[in-house]
């Protein structure tokens, strides 16, 4: 295993700028995820690692070795792409022996190689099928066997799960955090998916427009997001926000006003945000409450319900605030569609951001936090 370090990492072509100063630490052993929207610049960041995209400017670390001008063969690191990318005339047990075959590596310790990694993600019983014989899931897992029998210092992986069906890649999440638990590899890991983000990693790394957005266990990410931008990507269904206006604030207090003339005081950080201020309340969907345990109550026009079994997700809006609206709640909720719903919100559940996005910072101590 190897650390990784980015110092002011820039990547341009011509005028675009697609990573913009990334500082980035990354402990030997950790599993980092960079997530992110389409666009966002992960996917460039972490060719920039695997050494398959020039670096622009900055300098980039691989242990203690400075490795901007070494190319992609020699640095200690492996990739496993989106496209599974096997050789569909070769075997599973010669498509994960490739790279050490190339490297002119002794025959019988390949062959223990393979051995012992295709034991590590049950495929010793599949070495001597070729690809169009395996499911996706297999075909997935004989990819990531071939680059982590080369043993390198650094596991890097481009959205490996975005072509498998759902339960399949719930499946594969369990199976690559087994791997990180036997291997102790430093990994990175690129998805443009929260959830897996959430699941996965160690740290998560949020990316926008070339930005590093905030960087944190997932966890702090859930609870205290830097910015309006993290706060909406982090958590699924996103959070709910609704306009506000700031009426007192002070370093343990904000009070704000809704435009229905209601008003909330929270327990939050209020020294950059200033009275008269336009601003943002945040509230997830799972902390929304029954009217008579809140702070303050909404009525909200029911027009979509979603029943999942266990819990049901109701979708509609506040008359007046905003038009949509997301409420998770318990399976057997009697909520209809057109219904009107009196909803509750706690103060100590409620994020606020200012007019450029920024959050104050919440006061609360989540008892979730402890255990991290």
């Amino acid at each position: 295993m190897a650390s990784i370090t980015l110092h002011n990492i820039c990547k341009r072509y011509g005028n675009a700028n697609i990573s913009n100063n990334i500082n980035l630490d990354i402990a030997a052993g950790e599993f980092v995820v960079f997530v992110g929207p389409s666009g966002c610049g992960k996917s460039t960041l972490l060719r920039m690692i695997a050494g398959l995209e020039d670096i622009t400017s900055g300098d980039l670390y691989i242990g203690e070795q400075h490795v901007n001008q070494i190319p992609p063969k020699d640095r200690p690191v492996g990739m496993v792409f989106q496209s599974y990318a096997l050789y569909p005339h070769m075997t599973v047990a010669d498509n994960m022996a490739f790279g050490l075959k190339l490297a002119k590596a002794n025959q019988s310790v390949t062959q223990e190689k393979v051995s012992q990694v295709a034991q590590a993600l049950q495929l010793d019983n599949l070495l001597a099928r070729k690809p169009k014989d395996l499911s996706g899931g297999q075909r997935q897992r004989v990819a990531i066997g071939r680059t982590i029998v080369r043993e390198p210092k650094v596991l890097l992986f481009d959205e490996p799960l975005s072509n498998l069906d759902a339960s399949l890649r719930v499946k594969m999440r369990i199976e690559l955090s087994k791997l990180h638990k036997r291997l102790g590899a430093t990994m990175i890991y690129v998805t443009h998916d929260q959830v897996e983000a959430m699941t996965l990693a160690d740290k998560i790394v949020v990316l926008e427009n070339g930005n590093v957005s905030q960087v944190g266990k997932p966890l702090e990410l859930y609870h205290y997001p830097n910015n309006q931008f993290v706060a909406g990507f982090i958590g699924s269904p996103q959070m709910n926000f609704i306009p506000c206006k700031v009426i007192e604030s002070s370093s343990t207090t904000v009070a704000v006003q809704f435009i229905n003339n209601k008003t909330l005081n929270l327990h939050l950080d209020g020294t950059h945000i200033k009275a008269g201020e336009h601003a943002t309340l945040g509230i997830r969907p799972e902390h929304i409450c029954n009217a008579e345990e809140a702070d303050i109550s909404f009525d909200c026009k029911v027009n979509v319900v979603e029943r999942l079994g266990d819990e049901t997700m109701v979708y509609g809006e506040l008359p007046g605030l905003v038009d949509e609206f997301i409420i998770r709640t318990h399976g057997n909720t009697i909520t209809q569609e057109n219904d009107n719903y009196n909803v509750g919100v706690k103060a100590q559940c409620c994020h606020l951001f200012n007019q450029l996005g920024e959050a104050c910072k919440r006061l609360y101590q989540e008892p979730s936090l402890s255990y991290q």
